[in-house]
């Protein structure tokens, strides 16, 4: 993220600095038409596709004294409104959280322009990831999802969701694809926006891949798993940021990273590989929701273990480059350590020299 300076010289309007600076505004402007949308009867059924979660329905079931009736969603193309209307909540909460709180820290801090952009990047997701995390988190325990590993195959296909979980999907497809209008408001820098621009696109297949594909049980839990490590790196930036002797955290970090890539391949491959290969509800029915064919299988599993891969080789790149900036660091300090003394050695000569002549 680029560093966005304020100034008091009013642009010209609808300007690239007009939209840039005002993008707030213009996108709650935008987001209010959709609510006051509700207030007509003539516009309320158009409105609805944007803020509600469609394609609702209702299963009775008998397990309790009385029949009570159970609420389910799938998913369809009318959730591409949905999408879009998150997108823009997204956008403001965004630049809320920018002005509001992180803008107000730069301030008091004066970070350095690298610091300051990966400061707010930071931020950001500290933000995202945190919320993500424990809404996630609540889903997996209310759904008893962890209570046994069986749960994430057992009954393919899972084209029937609770609320919250349709839901959960919905704003994490509508966040991810705020990021790239994103790219434009927060004045990427050139050489920053393909790093941010396979990140986003990695998010928004694997998220819209498990939606689709009726994989949402293991996709809600490899998530929530992502996101608590990608949590802890964030905040310890922050903390490094704050006080650059403070590196515990990017240690912890480091490990639970390695940890996370396996439990996500071992999970993948016990769902995908040995769970779905031998459930009995086998074959392609685009009606059903049904996916589980070979073809699909090997497809979802290379592009897992094709993205651990790649987080694996970035990682260890990280880590070389930690390693050997901390390695250039020491062999400056001890350079600097000899030519201090050299020179106190010198000037004591230079002291006794001089009252010897005198």
């Amino acid at each position: 993220m680029g560093i966005r300076k304020k100034t008091n010289k009013n642009p010209p309007v609808l300007s690239h600095e007009f939209v840039i600076q005002n993008h707030a505004d213009i996108v709650s402007c935008v987001a209010m038409v959709f609510l006051l949308g509700l207030m007509f009867e003539v516009t309320s059924k158009f409105a609805v596709l944007f803020i509600t979660v469609q394609y609702n329905v209702t299963i009775s079931t008998n397990e309790a004294p009385e029949e009570t009736a159970v609420n389910y969603f799938h998913h369809g193309i009318k959730d591409l409104a949905t999408i879009f209307f998150y997108m823009l909540v997204a956008i403001i909460m965004h630049a809320i959280i920018q002005e509001y709180v992180l803008d107000k820290i730069n301030r008091k801090k004066h970070f350095s322009k690298t610091k300051h952009s990966k400061f707010n990047e930071s931020g950001q997701l500290s933000a995202f990831y945190l919320f993500s995390f424990g809404w996630g988190t609540s889903i997996l325990l209310s759904e008893n999802f962890l209570s046994n590993p069986v749960n994430l195959w057992e009954g393919y296909p899972h084209a029937l969701m609770p609320f919250q979980m349709k839901f959960y999907f919905i704003c994490q497809l509508g966040y991810w694809l705020h990021a790239l209008p994103e790219l434009y408001f927060q004045k990427t820098k050139k050489e920053d926006i393909p790093r941010q621009l396979v990140y986003v696109f990695l998010y928004l297949v694997h998220i819209a891949g498990a939606y689709i594909l009726n994989l949402n049980r293991l996709g809600l839990v490899l998530l929530v798993l992502h996101y608590f490590i990608e949590l802890l790196f964030h905040v310890s930036r922050l903390v490094y940021f704050s006080n650059e002797n403070r590196q515990m955290g990017f240690t912890i970090w480091a490990v639970l990273f390695v940890l996370g890539r396996l439990l996500t391949l071992s999970l993948s491959v016990l769902t995908v590989g040995f769970g779905l290969s031998t459930a009995e509800n086998q074959g392609f029915d685009l009606a059903a929701g049904n996916f589980n064919v070979l073809f699909v299988r090997i497809t979802v599993l290379a592009a897992i273990c094709l993205t651990q891969a790649f987080m694996m080789w970035k990682f260890i790149n990280f880590q070389l480059r930690r390693w050997r900036e901390h390695a250039q660091a020491q062999t400056l300090k001890k350079k600097q350590v000899p030519a201090k003394s050299k020179s106190k050695k010198d000037k004591g000569e230079g002291k006794t020299h001089n009252s010897l002549t005198s």
